[in-house]
């Protein structure tokens, strides 16, 4: 699944003012630690300005996370009912800053997105290209992928869709995160 490329310069910090008023809410207290409970805010404030974030929204998405979940539920598995693809991505974030508390975790975790994405990515490339799916025309990708014969293949498709999304969208938050807790970059 393609994503989308612009960059709102979330990861950028300039002079501008009008910048500066485009990033993310995340408050300190008064010994300058970072303050947990304004977390929502900044994935609020990339769920409403950076693209690759947003695109979780789209209307897309939510029909592959849904698939999801539904499948998931068909074959057993305990699901955690998410109302909205957004929900399940503000949850993961939170989560994954809970259970990677350190530096060298949370660059761990993100690390493992990165690869995570990089393989969802590669297998959609090879499938959109040996089944002719077109995923730039804005149709759904559930109904694109009915072309992939097998329902194996047609499963794995739609979960590395659901998987690059998510993967983006919150390595991307949790980047800007680890930059803000930990005073560098993310470098893999």
């Amino acid at each position: 699944m393609s994503q989308p490329t612009a960059d709102n310069g979330a990861g950028s910090r300039g002079n501008d003012d009008s910048e500066a008023q485009n990033l993310p809410p995340l408050r300190r207290d008064s010994q300058g630690n970072v303050d947990l409970d304004s977390v929502p805010d900044v994935i609020q404030w990339f769920l409403d300005f950076d693209q690759r974030v947003a695109i979780i929204r789209h209307h897309n998405v939510e029909e592959i996370f849904q698939w999801k979940q539904e499948k998931s539920r068909a074959t057993g598995e305990v699901v955690f009912d998410f109302k909205q693809a957004e929900d399940r991505l503000a949850i993961g974030i939170i989560q994954a800053l809970a259970e990677n508390d350190s530096e060298r975790a949370l660059h761990s975790w993100i690390s493992q997105l990165l690869n995570a994405l990089d393989s969802a990515s590669k297998a959609n490339e090879a499938a959109a290209e040996a089944y002719k799916l077109d995923l730039r025309s804005g149709a759904s990708i559930v109904k694109e992928a009915e072309k992939i014969p097998s329902a194996h293949g047609r499963n794995d498709f739609l979960i590395n869709c659901w998987l690059e999304t998510l993967c983006t969208a919150e390595a991307r938050v949790l980047g800007w995160l680890y930059k803000e807790f930990y005073g560098r970059a993310f470098a893999p």
